[in-house]
């Protein structure tokens, strides 16, 4: 008896103590009263702030630039109580996109299936010791070649897998709880992101607020060594910039794995899923719907990060990316980088659009990503190697 006892102490011991990091940013602290940055969600586990989140901010009269230690700011919407045609949106108003699909919208249920099945957990571990710690993200797979989409501080491990010099693996779980089924290999990253942000590779408590932090990944075999199949479940999206507004309803859906503890998020993780409507537009500066307000649901949690934003006809229109300080999940405001603002960001940095890249072969655009992905994978070895003496 005495044995047993002894042996349930150390079993809890080291379920207390190891465990995944859980990616989710959350923004650093700003002096705008208005909107608090957060840290990103992402799979290292983030302390939370005491102090009260704060309350919504009041629609500006007119956009306010951001630094990247600073959360993006409210937008500016259409004065008018109805509709207002694409056309009419310009950088310092938005308008909402009238009729926006010919289908009527899908049912709760249908949402909620197939978000879920093109729903994938990204989970990346060191074999041996290491500086890493194991971490864990999710991702949408958005075209049925096995293409994710996700944030770029969950890929960024999946680029350093990548490299020899990097005791890492990562593997692509799916269903609940999630199943190691994929390997995947970065299609795309924002150099501009792993500039900013590669320094930040083994802080505890990365900051960010979710600009330029999206990437692409491909599906590349299977860890059963079995076929892959001929089409993967995926997400549809759309990428305009009136597709979301305030008051509408969207589905969430992600890995929260913060409240199950690490050994639990390695075991035995599920994926969750919510309904709640957008809470408010917020732009990077340029005036434009970047990103989603969301409140406190249950997926705001570390882990998150890469999740899904769908609309009422199954459309993705938002990344999950960041989440604010908050005791409880219902204290927080889980944010959502918007895919009008990743498309254009894509185009910006990349030269192209993100319907155009899926429109080319995806081992092709992996090869041609492969010398800037060897000099970014450097940036990070840089921050990992031991000072020399």
């Amino acid at each position: 008896m005495m044995r047993r006892s002894l042996f349930d102490l150390i079993v809890v011991i080291v379920l207390l103590l190891g465990g995944v990091v859980f990616f989710f940013y959350v923004e650093p602290n700003t002096s705008t009263p208005d909107v608090s940055p957060q840290n990103e969600l992402s799979a290292a586990v983030v302390s939370h702030a005491t102090s009260t989140p704060p309350t919504p901010p009041v629609v500006a009269t007119s956009s306010v630039a951001t630094t990247s230690i600073e959360g993006p700011q409210p937008v500016q919407k259409s004065p008018s109580e109805a509709p207002a045609p694409a056309s009419a949106t310009t950088s310092d108003e938005i308008a909402r996109v009238q009729d926006p699909y010919s289908t009527p919208p899908e049912s709760s249920d249908t949402i909620n299936t197939d978000t879920r099945a093109a729903l994938v957990n990204i989970l990346c571990e060191p074999e041996g010791p290491s500086s890493l710690d194991p971490i864990s993200g999710s991702g949408v797979i958005i075209d049925p070649r096995g293409i994710i989409l996700t944030n770029a501080h969950v890929a960024q491990y999946v680029l350093l897998s990548e490299s020899p010099q990097v005791d890492l693996q990562c593997v692509v779980r799916t269903g609940s709880p999630a199943t190691a089924a994929w390997t995947a290999t970065v299609l795309y990253i924002p150099s501009i992101w792993v500039n900013e942000h590669a320094s930040e590779i083994l802080e505890a408590h990365p900051e960010g607020t979710g600009e330029h932090d999206y990437a692409l990944l491909y599906i590349t075999g299977s860890v059963n060594g079995t076929p892959l199949p001929s089409q993967f479940p995926y997400l549809p999206f759309d990428t305009r910039p009136g597709i979301g507004f305030p008051g509408d309803e969207v589905l969430v859906a992600s890995y929260p794995a913060e409240l199950v503890g690490g050994i639990a998020a390695q075991y035995d993780l599920y994926a969750d899923s919510s309904f709640t409507t957008i809470k408010e537009l917020l732009t990077f500066g340029s005036g434009t719907p970047d990103v989603v307000s969301l409140g406190g649901v249950i997926e705001a949690q570390e882990g998150s990060s890469g999740g899904a934003v769908v609309n009422e006809w199954g459309r993705l229109i938002a990344l999950i990316a960041t989440t604010s300080s908050g005791t409880t999940t219902a204290d927080r405001d889980l944010r959502g980088v918007a895919l009008s603002y990743i498309n254009t960001d894509l185009q910006a940095q990349s030269g192209q659009s993100l319907s155009a890249i899926l429109q080319g072969d995806p081992t092709t655009e992996v090869q041609d990503f492969s010398s800037t992905a060897a000099s970014l994978i450097q940036l990070y070895i840089e921050q990992l190697s031991p000072p020399q003496q």
